[in-house]
């Protein structure tokens, strides 16, 4: 079974101090797995459904094979997981600011993320991704490299944001930016913690030729009802 509660790891970083824990849940019977960034909690292994559903959903309407995938945002790797589960993914390129994040699982101390690491399409990218974004794009080794999706799982939502700088990307310019580094029918997915937001959405429909947000329900073992997260997916046009 194990310790009650274990840091299995813990870093200063410019933007706060990062920790990976694992704790015994005694009510659910369960080995959690949460990320804190300061006192903030990141993410938790308690609730995966919309990160898994971040990737189910922006590779959704994208036809053929040997896909091109961007997942900005490793966290726990529950989206770049999903991602590799589909068989029409060729190479999938996980760009993360944290080295530790991506550290965590070249070491395998996440074991629900076993084989993301040793999956031959993956390759991490230790950089900022709305750096990338505003720049050259994703691909350090080919600059103005385009992909079939990018599917992004940062910030708290558009709104409430782990970094003030990173607000220029939910705009309309930051947004045609993103789109420049998409095939024509490429998709930008986005999970966010907040309800659908109308100011956003108009964002979205002012870059894209189409865009939806999805409401993710899913159940709470904490509350013991049900809460939901938001995925937005947007595709340019063909």
């Amino acid at each position: 079974m194990g310790a009650r509660f274990e840091e299995l790891a813990w870093r200063e970083t410019p933007i706060g101090a990062i920790s990976l824990r694992r704790r015994r849940d005694p009510a659910l019977q369960v080995e959690v797995y949460e990320v804190k960034l300061d006192d903030e909690f990141l993410m938790s292994s308690l609730f995966p459904v919309a990160e898994i559903e971040l990737a189910r959903l922006g590779l959704a309407p994208l036809p053929g094979g040997d896909l091109g995938v961007v997942v900005g945002g490793l966290g726990l790797g529950y989206t770049a997981r999903t991602a590799l589960a589909d068989d029409r993914v060729g190479s999938l390129l996980v760009v993360e600011a944290i080295e530790d994040v991506i550290d965590w699982h070249q070491r395998g101390l996440l074991p629900f993320a076993a084989g993301l690491a040793g999956d031959s399409r993956t390759r991490f990218v230790h950089a900022d991704f709305f750096a990338a974004a505003a720049g050259d794009g994703f691909d350090p080794d080919r600059p103005g490299r385009r992909f079939h999706a990018v599917l992004l799982d940062v910030d708290h939502s558009p709104r409430n944001l782990l970094n003030p700088g990173h607000a220029a990307f939910y705009t309309p310019d930051g947004l045609r930016r993103l789109a420049e580094h998409l095939h024509p029918g490429g998709v930008f997915a986005l999970w966010s913690d907040d309800p659908p937001d109308p100011d956003f959405e108009r964002s979205l429909a002012a870059v894209f030729a189409t865009s939806q947000a999805h409401v993710v329900p899913f159940p709470n073992p904490l509350t013991g009802g049900e809460s939901a997260n938001t995925v937005y997916v947007a595709q340019r046009a063909h």
